[in-house]
């Protein structure tokens, strides 16, 4: 273990899994707000919404994962990330804490190709697992 600051990350939910996101790819995390649909958007697409002033593209991390929709709950949260000089909010489950971990190993290659292109990296804390998400292969797909 270096002397060097580990690395923070935000973990959160969605479904039955847990990923986390690089702290400093997170601009805010907000409360669920009012949406404006798009017509005609792909369906990971839920819209926009007015971040003081910002019109803010809103996507489901959980479409984009291959997941099905869930109703909001009181968790559910809207994480603005910054990509491609944009704000982009991506609707989550729910936000769990701030963490680092102890070890983190490359994705594994198992034999979704598409999944394991998602995520940078698996941390380990004690005996748990964690992806961490790579925005840009996310975002850009």
């Amino acid at each position: 273990m270096s002397s060097l600051q580990q690395e923070q990350y935000i973990e959160l939910s969605v479904g039955a899994e847990t990923c986390a996101i690089r702290i400093e790819e997170i601009h805010e995390i907000i409360k669920m707000l009012s949406i404006t649909d798009i017509p005609y958007s792909r369906p990971e697409v839920k819209g926009v919404v007015n971040l003081r002033g910002k019109v803010v593209c809103v996507v489901s991390l959980r479409n984009l994962l291959g997941m099905p929709d869930e109703p909001d709950t009181r968790s559910t949260r809207i994480i603005v990330v910054r990509y491609q000089d944009e704000y982009v909010g991506l609707i989550v489950d729910k936000v769990n804490k701030v963490t680092t971990y102890n070890e983190i190993h490359p994705p594994t290659s198992g034999h979704a190709r598409s999944r394991e292109a998602v995520f940078l990296g698996v941390g380990q804390r004690e005996d748990q697992l964690v992806g961490i998400l790579k925005l840009e292969e996310i975002l850009g797909g």
